[in-house]
């Protein structure tokens, strides 16, 4: 059993101002597997000093500076690859493969950031005027628990680019993953300070984070519900935010569809992830004269896909995170059944012999309407419901009606349709044709699905401020030409 009793502050592992003991459960098996001492306000407060004072040398380092620190970090994460896979999949309970994709996109985080770093121009000109683009001081970094080590890497790499310091507050469930990921960052010997991770809770690190008047600006990747907490706060002292939240992805199959490719990866597309991503295309808008040859290809797809123990190389589908998720998911399941839509395939309980977990049989509803509760909120499991329509004007109204706009899915093999339906999507990120994984497009969403964006130079943009100097000669900030 692992005991972390530390947070980072500073440049140093520091003993926590706050007492809370939490337990660490294996989600596969419901052992106690760890605990770990969470932090405070005033463990945020010492966080948020260390970054300030930090802000100040970091904010006017060079590109090559941050470049070599960044390929320090991409370094340290690939040489610890393999133990930081083993213990995602112990804590959370994702799939060997998904935690070894998660892994890598994490390191990858820092290369892309290097490139991002080279190719974004900090001055710029504006007719007469002169106009750089500014870091914006000391950012707070609050991320989620279904992808730890990529939400980290992904919010830092961009505002060490930005010239920002960070104070980063992950999600307790994670902590034996933060508690990892950080001995590697830690050993990328980065100056003190301008990375802090204070693992704590949203009541008490994440609120000092959103109200503390030297944090700039949040990003946040969560629930709706959350993230409109933290901008309510934000408000009050204008910090800048991002935020990445809730979804209720369609998936629109048109009528010349390929039923025996689209199927499949309709089913992968609802449940990657154990379910619990936001992006979940968890609507499946169908044609109702092809419904029939849907239903049989999807409990196919569904009875190909194994339920197990998460370190197993063929598994697909892991447990949930914690009991609450597990009690979540049953719930929906059951309000399904009650709302009248057909269960086709799954139902509530566990699978056959994966009772001592928080495994979730993978669940798919049909004859569903938009107006039922499992097809307007976001579940956050291996949960599918599957709509019908006659018309494709139809089809696009389905999609769109909803709070959310994170993204959509569309498939057909006339490509010319397929984009013309795609561009009618109102949501971030649309697919077609498949699953992709394009770091350098904006990710974010529309509606109650968020503000701003993630990723490349659309997610950079939202760490600096432009600020426009006229009669200017071009002295300062040369060295981000260089």
């Amino acid at each position: 059993m692992q005991h972390i009793s530390e947070i980072y502050i500073n440049g140093r592992f520091v003993q926590p101002h706050g007492t809370e003991v939490m337990e660490l459960i294996n989600p596969s098996d419901r052992t106690v597997i760890g605990a770990v001492r969470l932090a405070d306000e005033e463990d945020a407060r010492q966080a948020i000093a260390a970054a300030k004072a930090a802000y100040k040398s970091w904010s006017r380092s060079s590109k090559q500076e941050r470049a070599g620190y960044l390929q320090a970090m991409h370094d340290a994460i690939q040489r610890r690859a393999p133990e930081l896979v083993e213990v995602m999949i112990r804590e959370y309970g994702g799939s060997r493969r998904s935690c070894s994709a998660t892994v890598a996109r994490s390191a990858n985080s820092f290369l892309q950031a290097i490139g991002l770093l080279e190719s974004f121009d900090f001055v710029r000109q504006a007719g007469t005027a002169r106009v750089t683009m500014e870091p914006l001081g000391v950012v707070g970094l609050i991320t989620p628990w279904n992808a730890n080590y990529g939400f980290i890497c992904s919010k830092l790499s961009t505002a060490l680019v930005a010239g920002s310091t960070a104070v980063i507050k992950p999600s307790e469930l994670s902590a034996m993953q933060t508690h990892l990921l950080t001995q590697c960052l830690h050993e990328a010997g980065l100056p003190p300070g301008v990375f802090n991770i204070v693992t704590g809770r949203g009541d008490t690190v994440g609120a000092e984070i959103t109200r503390h008047p030297d944090i700039a600006k949040i990003s946040f990747t969560g629930s709706t519900a959350v993230g409109k907490q933290i901008a309510r706060g934000a408000v009050d002292t204008m910090k800048r935010v991002t935020l990445e939240l809730g979804g209720k992805s369609p998936n629109i199959l048109l009528d010349d569809a390929d039923l025996a490719t689209a199927i499949p990866q309709a089913v992968t597309a609802a449940y990657f992830n154990n379910g619990q991503a936001c992006l979940a295309a968890t609507r499946l808008i169908v044609p109702e004269q092809r419904l029939e040859d849907v239903k049989v290809l999807v409990k196919q797809a569904v009875a190909a896909m194994k339920v197990g123990h998460p370190g197993d190389d063929d598994t697909m589908l892991g447990p949930l995170v914690t009991q609450k998720q597990y009690e979540r998911v049953q719930s929906y399941i059951r309000l399904g059944i009650e709302e009248g839509a057909e269960l086709l395939t799954g139902g509530e309980g566990h699978p056959e012999g994966l009772a001592q977990g928080y495994f979730v049989r993978p669940t798919v509803f049909v004859n569903v309407t938009n107006d039922m509760r499992i097809a307007r909120e976001e579940i956050f499991g291996p949960v599918l419901s599957i709509l019908t329509y006659r018309t494709e004007e139809e089809a696009i109204e389905i999609a769109n009606d909803t709070v959310y706009g994170l993204h959509g899915y569309v498939s057909g093999r006339d490509l010319e349709r397929a984009n013309r339906v795609a561009s009618r999507i109102v949501a971030g990120r649309v697919f077609i044709n498949g699953l992709y994984d394009e770091p350098r497009a904006p990710f974010g969403g529309f509606k109650q699905s968020g503000i701003g964006r993630e990723f490349g130079p659309y997610g950079l943009e939202a760490y600096v401020e432009p600020k426009a100097v006229i009669g200017y000669d071009g002295a300062i900030h040369e060295n981000f030409r260089r």
